[in-house]
């Protein structure tokens, strides 16, 4: 059962957010000079093969190798940051926001037909209901957690759960439920805190590339810390991470693999093509496809395939660099 440590809310008024993009810009200033510190820290992230071993994989791997071999300087010994400008990190937020919920407030608290479990927020954080415990990595929770840290006002319908599981047991109880106070409640708390749900998601793919790259074999850690480094230095790399991690996962979980092969970020950084002058974002891209087309096509449910793929290949189109943003 999953218990949410709430401290100095239950005796306290709770005062619902407004979504303010003024104050959210306001909030992202400050971030800015916070994030310098918090994100410039990623030393040596790195990433590197996994699960993908075709024959035409295991000729990627020979020649990668001797790619990094002949660098002056190795991935290990290079920092890995992903910082961006005020107005690229509210980029992409805005695209997260995009791709999750095409930017409808109302899919902020959903429910996907052939899912046993609701999906919240921006980047659509999964919520087990109680007595599920399915292969995917459940994150709602710990977005919840992340806001108490930040002192945000929850709703008293998230302060009184006690374990802390989603309150519907299956889809039907949810749509019954759709137009109840304590969803429209929801879901305007999470259409107020959209700025501090950017920040956990850009914080997770952050803390996810040390275990990512702890997790690929060892002879492949430096070729996949060299394509870290690559990706984390244009804003469209950072995005396409911090986007794939909250999408996918890292790829690391026992669990998250369909026929022995999984689809998160060490995945993709382990299919990506080796030695090419291509930019790494389109590589990165191109991998991801392969990966989530095996994915679809190795799920016994075939609503993988003919519903959620086309999704799912059109989400990786917008891994792109973006125009240039200014700040407002």
């Amino acid at each position: 059962m999953r218990r949410l440590a709430i401290l100095g809310f239950s005796d306290r008024r709770k005062t619902m957010f407004r979504f303010d993009r003024h104050v959210v810009a306001e909030w992202r200033n400050a971030l800015f000079k916070e994030t310098s510190v918090l994100i410039g820290v990623l030393s040596a992230v790195m990433l590197s093969a996994c699960d993908s071993q075709s024959g035409d994989a295991a000729g990627k791997q020979s020649e990668a190798a001797s790619h990094v071999s002949s660098s002056p300087q190795t991935a290990s010994d290079t920092d890995i940051s992903l910082a961006l400008e005020p107005a690229q990190l509210d980029w992409v937020g805005e695209k997260i926001f995009q791709n999750e919920c095409a930017g409808k407030l109302e899919c902020l608290v959903h429910w996907n037909k052939g899912e046993a479990f609701p999906s919240l927020g921006i980047g659509h954080f999964i919520w087990y209901p109680k007595g599920v415990d399915g292969r995917f990595t459940e994150s709602f929770p710990k977005l919840i957690q992340y806001m108490v840290q930040r002192q945000a006002s929850l709703p008293d319908s998230l302060v009184g759960l006690d374990p802390f599981d989603a309150p519907w047991p299956d889809r039907d109880a949810f749509l019954q439920a759709k137009n109840s106070p304590r969803l429209a409640e929801l879901r305007q708390f999470l259409a107020g805190t959209q700025g501090l749900q950017a920040e956990f998601i850009f914080r997770r793919a952050r803390e996810s590339l040390e275990k990512v790259v702890q997790a690929a074999p060892e002879p492949r850690r430096e070729e996949v810390r060299a394509r870290l480094v690559d990706l984390s230095a244009t804003p469209g790399g950072v995005y396409a991470l911090a986007d794939y991690v909250n999408f996918k996962g890292e790829g690391i979980a026992p669990a998250e693999r369909y026929q022995g092969k999984g689809w998160g970020l060490l995945q993709v950084l382990l299919n990506m093509e080796a030695a090419s002058d291509r930019p790494a974002l389109d590589k990165f891209r191109e991998a991801a496809s392969y990966v989530l087309t095996r994915r679809a096509q190795n799920a016994e449910n075939p609503i993988e395939r003919e519903r959620w793929l086309p999704g799912w290949l059109r989400r990786l189109e917008s891994y792109r660099e973006p125009p240039e943003v200014t700040s407002r």
